[in-house]
């Protein structure tokens, strides 16, 4: 089952499942937020919980693509409590990409990221009911960061680049009683600034605190171990990137289960009520093969587990760059 959230002619949101090509909406339930906390508040399956509650009108998702009306698959109505973070280095390909942009001085010199990497390879995989080794993580944003399929991603005016990252994003909710759920997976785009990450690795924190997308469609149950996609640039209505993305445990140096082992313990992150989107990590980067973007270009992101694929144009933020932020003393 997958699962959608859109914008109705009336404003409100409709939750749409769709099994195969029949996509309906999901009734008297008004956001897969709600859906998710009922379901786990039962103790049920999400999918088992949509169908007790029935299923109404056939929905058109392309159809409601091309009107502007996707919206987030998940949102949380305050925005503070979603977060948005992720892993790195996660995947078999990404220590190239990565380790082009910090390449050390001496090539026999292993960089910071080639040792990450080579720690997952030989402990992200431990035995059931052990913990393995602790990936590379950071922040993105609150709920606030997110953007909609179809809407632009805006790179701030003071940042260096607006790159694509493409890959598959866990979404979890947490209960009434502080234990994680995990709703399902999805397509996403971790937007990043590559050329201030190349200037020094101590700026990948800096380069990561941009705005995301994810969705459109929430793939409910296990991801697929070899999940193999495509990532694609357009420019004036050409196609000047195309790369496959490939995900899944077949093509990662960590099990799923232990990078949401190593972000759930942490218990500011069991918080009753509110919701994670996590960003697995990418081997195939656009910027890695001299792609520069520029504002109008549009990012699409596309493997067909998940349904619609992902397009965010990219904007540029017009303030004006490198201008003081003004603090105020009290």
């Amino acid at each position: 089952m997958l699962l959608s959230q859109i914008k109705q002619a009336d404003g409100q949101i409709a939750v749409v499942a769709r099994d195969g090509d029949d996509a309906r909406q999901v009734r008297d339930i008004d956001s897969v937020y709600a859906l998710a906390m009922a379901a786990a508040a039962d103790g049920v399956a999400l999918a088992d919980k949509a169908a007790a509650l029935g299923f109404g009108p056939a929905v058109d998702l392309a159809q409601a693509a091309e009107e502007g009306r996707l919206l987030p698959p998940i949102h949380h109505p305050d925005p503070a409590h979603l977060m948005v973070a992720g892993t790195g280095l996660t995947h078999l390909g990404s220590a190239s990409a990565r380790n082009s942009m910090h390449q050390a001085a001496d090539d026999a010199e292993l960089t910071d990221s080639m040792r990450m990497f080579r720690m997952g390879v030989d402990g992200g995989k431990p035995e059931a009911g052990a913990v393995g080794v602790q990936p590379e993580w950071f922040y993105k944003s609150d709920g606030a960061g997110v953007v909609a399929p179809g809407a632009p991603l805006t790179s701030p005016a003071f940042a260096d680049d607006g790159g694509e990252e493409p890959e598959i994003a866990g979404v979890y909710i947490i209960d009434a009683d502080g234990a994680p759920h995990r709703v399902g997976f999805a397509l996403a785009n971790e937007f990043s600034d590559h050329v201030m990450e190349k200037q020094n690795y101590l700026y990948l924190a800096h380069s990561k605190l941009r705005q995301a997308s994810f969705g459109p469609e929430i793939l409910v149950g296990a991801l697929p171990a070899d999940v193999r996609g495509v990532s694609r640039i357009h420019r004036d209505g050409a196609v000047i990137f195309e790369g496959e993305f490939l995900s899944g445990e077949a093509n990662m140096s960590h099990t799923i289960a232990n990078l949401e082992h190593h972000h759930f313990k942490y218990a500011q992150f069991r918080r009753p009520g509110d919701i994670h989107v996590h960003m697995f990590g990418t081997a195939t980067l656009s910027f890695a093969n001299g792609v520069r973007t520029q504002a109008g270009d549009i990012f699409e992101i596309e493997a067909p587990q998940f349904g619609l694929p992902l397009r965010n144009p990219l904007a540029i933020d017009p303030a004006p760059a490198n201008r003081p932020t003004p603090v105020h003393a009290l």
